[in-house]
């Protein structure tokens, strides 16, 4: 007997011989990603130790204390953890890796379900991108995939359906993974539509600022970033996504998140909607695609979600609140996405007021560049 299997149904840890035990949870092997995007988003699953087989159905999942929220079906002791390596440079330096080489490694990476995605310097050769991707593998137990993450396409079809360009470096070439973030549940293909971790706080927070009474407006819905938090605490969303891949997801994660019934989804561009629809709310969660530097240096975009704006408001009901998304060199905030929303009422006349409710930073866009957005009333 294995002493997993002596502890087998212990649920709680008081009274027990050993004061630090390593615990860990065991579920069903095909909810085995789910379930560890969950325990992460709890934060308390354990990077430090290695996922284990607990019998032929099931998996033992390492964490540093019991979980409120994630499923699971029994809570173990685990006395001889497999632990993992110190990290990613470690690992590298255990493949021959000089000091010199190690001042490049990747600080960061993204864990999207069971794939990894993660920027390698342009200078590396083959076999030293296939060696993070194998060392980032063995890194994290539970990942199926590593892809480098070489930006969005910004030309012709692809950039018009912000399509990610990657490649892989290792691991398996089905990429398509199920995403969990605050108990939204996002089942997509990293190597084929976007995914940006870093707008994690905002699409919790889009979560927490919707009514369940609420009519929303989402124009650039892609997989469900911000539609499927919002319909899930009872708003009702009308959802537009011109990428054919991206709205396939937006259907499938509307059932996977069981919101079908509040999420009217149309394969359209928005403008051809807009009219037709009433929102308590409007969500213009896009910023174009980039198109050069002006002659003071700053990024250039086209199609940027300001061209959107009269379309926006054409939806959007007196009193409403529109959440305007821009990627803004530092020089301009809060000058440039200010000035925009301000002219865009102006051109709309018709005596509408506007209200500035909150101005965010969501992330670094790039070198210079804000990604911010403006929550806004109209009344």
């Amino acid at each position: 007997m294995r002493e997993e299997d002596a502890e087998r149904t212990v649920t709680h840890i008081e009274g027990d011989d050993h004061p630090h035990p390593h615990l860990a949870v065991v579920v069903e092997k095909p909810r085995s990603e789910t379930a560890i995007a969950s325990l992460r988003t709890e934060g308390v699953y354990d990077d430090s130790r290695r996922v284990r087989e607990y019998d032929p159905k099931t998996v033992a999942l390492p964490v540093t204390e019991p979980p409120a929220e994630t499923r699971v079906l029994e809570v173990i002791r685990q006395i001889d953890p497999d632990r993992r390596s110190p990290g990613l440079e470690g690992r590298l330096a255990d493949r021959g890796w000089t000091e010199a080489d190690l001042e490049s490694v990747p600080g960061s990476w993204a864990v999207i379900g069971s794939v990894i995605l993660v920027t390698v310097p342009d200078e590396y050769s083959d076999e030293q991108a296939r060696d993070v991707g194998e060392a980032l593998l063995d890194h994290h137990g539970e990942a199926t995939s590593v892809l480098a993450d070489e930006g969005i396409a910004n030309d012709g079809a692809a950039g018009t359906y912000r399509e990610p360009r990657t490649r892989l470096l290792a691991g398996s070439t089905d990429t398509e993974t199920i995403h969990t973030e605050h108990g939204t549940r996002y089942g997509l293909d990293p190597a084929k539509v976007m995914f940006s971790p870093g707008n994690q706080g905002e699409r919790a927070r889009m979560g927490e600022l919707v009514r369940p009474d609420e009519h929303v407006f989402d124009m650039f819905a892609g997989i469900g970033y911000f539609t499927l938090p919002m319909a899930r605490v009872g708003a009702r969303v009308t959802a537009t996504e011109i990428n054919p891949t991206a709205f396939r997801y937006l259907l499938e994660n509307a059932m996977l998140n069981d919101v079908a019934d509040r999420v009217d989804a149309y394969r359209s561009d928005c403008r051809d909607l807009a009219a037709t629809v009433d929102a308590d709310r409007v969500v213009m969660g896009y910023y174009g695609a980039a198109d050069g530097t002006d002659d003071a240096g700053h990024g250039t975009r086209t199609a940027e979600a300001d061209d959107f704006l009269s379309h926006a408001l054409a939806a959007l009901v007196p009193g409403g609140v529109l959440h305007y998304h821009e990627a803004t060199p530092e020089s301009l905030l809060w000058e440039r996405p200010l000035e925009r929303l301000e002219s865009a009422v102006e051109r709309e006349g018709g005596g509408r007021d506007l209200e500035i409710l909150d101005k965010r930073r969501v992330k670094s866009h790039s070198a210079g560049v804000e990604h911010v957005v403006v929550d806004a009333r109209v009344e």
